[in-house]
């Protein structure tokens, strides 16, 4: 094989070498590499975007948080005019609860997780689709269109679709003691639930959105609720007027509870694995959760 050798254009007169002729090809390849890098760069990296830590605090609504890689253990259902997910108790005893979704939906891992847990503890468990078939609100939406979202799934504006649940669940299920729980925007709901339904006999409020008006204080039966200290949606001033409200007007069993250092969305969003110092926070919230439906339920 014969290599012919040209002379360096910037050198007229000049024979190369074979060193001299191999740093030419490195840096040529050097430098192709460096154009194929900044191409990569510039179709898959986003400079905009900040990648967070792994333990990093995952406030919603601004973040989904953690999504669990969970298949499930229950199955998908026709109830009436809904879908839903139901994972039936290991024991039958008689016992049902509705878990209800946050923004992202019935089909989020991380609500079927809570639900099968929660299952696992002597209950069959549902999860409705309470947006009746709408979108679940996208973690990468543009969020200053948010209020107009939720303008289509108002949160008490849901009795058709609790009412169809316990039908199914009283029904199919042979449920003769219900309760709920709710996450986020499911908290509402629950909170909705126990001043409206006296058939349901505990609930669970998770971080759910508080509104200050009188009808929303008079809980037909027991209602835990979960807050995070450091909720950037649900400020501790709602909290204490929470407080003052049910000490004012209810009269059946409740629980206000405060969770130190947590952010909103840290129950059901949030791995334990991958925030270690919060992990007796996660594990004491689940507890109380089950405790408050053992005793009541």
């Amino acid at each position: 094989m014969v290599f012919r050798i040209l002379n360096h254009p910037c050198m007229p007169g000049m024979k190369p070498t074979w060193s001299w002729w191999m740093i030419v090809l490195m840096c040529s390849w050097i430098r192709f590499a460096r154009i194929l890098l900044s191409i990569f760069a510039s179709i898959f990296i986003r400079p905009d975007v900040k990648t967070p830590m792994a333990n990093e605090a995952n406030p919603c609504p601004c973040d989904i948080g953690h999504r669990l890689d969970y298949g499930g253990m229950g199955q998908e259902v026709q109830v009436e005019h809904i879908k839903a997910y139901v994972t039936r108790s290991p024991v039958d005893a008689g016992k049902a609860v509705i878990v209800v979704q946050d923004i992202f939906g019935w089909q989020l891992s991380n609500t079927r997780y809570m639900a099968d847990m929660i299952a696992g503890n002597g209950y069959t468990t549902i999860v409705p689709d309470f947006f009746v078939g709408q979108e679940p609100w996208d973690p990468a939406g543009d969020w200053s269109t948010f209020p107009e979202w939720l303008k289509s799934r108002n949160a008490r504006k849901i009795n058709r679709e609790v009412d169809a649940v316990l039908r199914y669940l009283k029904q199919q299920c042979h449920a003769q003691k219900i309760g709920i729980v709710g996450f986020c925007w499911g908290g509402i709901v629950v909170h909705h639930v126990m001043t409206t339904y006296p058939e349901v006999r505990a609930g669970v409020s998770v971080y759910g959105i508080i509104r200050d008006s009188e009808d929303v204080y008079n809980l037909k039966n027991p209602t835990l609720f979960i807050f995070a200290e450091n909720d950037a949606v649900i400020p501790l001033e709602q909290v204490s007027i929470l407080i003052q409200k049910l000490k004012e007007h209810c009269i059946v069993n409740y629980q206000v509870k405060t969770f130190s250092g947590q952010t909103h969305g840290f129950v059901h969003r949030k791995r334990e694995d991958c925030s270690p110092a919060d992990k007796p926070y996660i594990e004491e919230a689940r507890r109380n959760l089950i405790e408050w439906l053992n005793k009541y339920i």
